[in-house]
């Protein structure tokens, strides 16, 4: 023990990693709570594999460069890490059928994780703490905060509609009802099949509103035939 305590700075890479997989679980763990495709795993993996680089990258900086006779660029490696990355995140972004594009916020913690790990690689533990808690307070806290005392438009949700009507209704008609009970419409999109007129659409509703309730509230309009909805958030 007094042998590892007077060597502790040769070990100061395994506190590094355990605070980089600190790290990685807390980014993780909250993609993970919401079903992402990128979880828990993914962002301990990313977050470790920066961090284990960038510290390779710093020791092979200063142990290389006299040998070299020339100084070596210890941010080296973290800058193609940090390139690299940007395959992974694309990999979690969608583009859904009704193109709505979804995974922007997994795909930025991916490299939240990467960001996180180099930085406490190089040393900036409290950097890195304080990385942590803002993003967190930026992926979990404002946007409840907002909900609550934001704009309207932080306050509605997107849902995808497709609504099977009878030929014979007047569909300006039906769009005037959608109105009525207090629904926006958006993106709407008509077209005519062999029994019916099937209508695409976004609806706009508050974020407390159901999307049993919207489902409901469109089965109930003049001549639909079927409704189907999507909730987009």
């Amino acid at each position: 023990m007094e042998l590892f305590l007077e060597n502790i700075d040769e070990y100061d890479f395994i506190v590094k990693l355990v605070f980089a997989s600190i790290a990685g679980i807390i980014i993780g763990l909250e993609r993970e709570l919401k079903g992402k495709p990128l979880g828990l795993k993914t962002c301990v993996i990313v977050s470790v594999m920066a961090c284990l680089l960038t510290i390779v990258s710093y020791e092979s900086a200063f142990l290389y460069s006299k040998e070299y006779s020339r100084p070596m660029d210890p941010g080296r490696i973290p800058s193609y890490v940090i390139s690299g990355i940007g395959f992974l995140g694309a990999g979690v972004i969608l583009r859904r059928s009704n193109e709505a594009i979804s995974g922007l916020t997994t795909a930025a913690l991916v490299l939240a994780s990467a960001a996180l790990g180099i930085t406490i690689g190089a040393g900036f533990f409290i950097e890195g703490a304080f990385g942590v808690i803002f993003i967190i307070l930026g992926v979990k806290i404002i946007p409840s905060l907002f909900d609550k005392i934001g704009p309207k438009k932080l306050k509605e949700k997107e849902i995808k509609v497709k609504i099977f009507i009878e030929k014979d209704i007047d569909l300006t008609m039906v769009m005037k009802e959608i109105h009525h009970k207090n629904l926006s419409i958006k993106r709407v999109k008509v077209k005519e099949e062999k029994d019916d007129i099937v209508l695409n659409c976004i609806i706009t509703t508050k974020k407390s509103v159901y999307t049993t309730d919207v489902y409901y509230e469109l089965k109930s309009l003049t001549g639909v035939i079927q409704a189907e909805v999507e909730n987009l958030d």
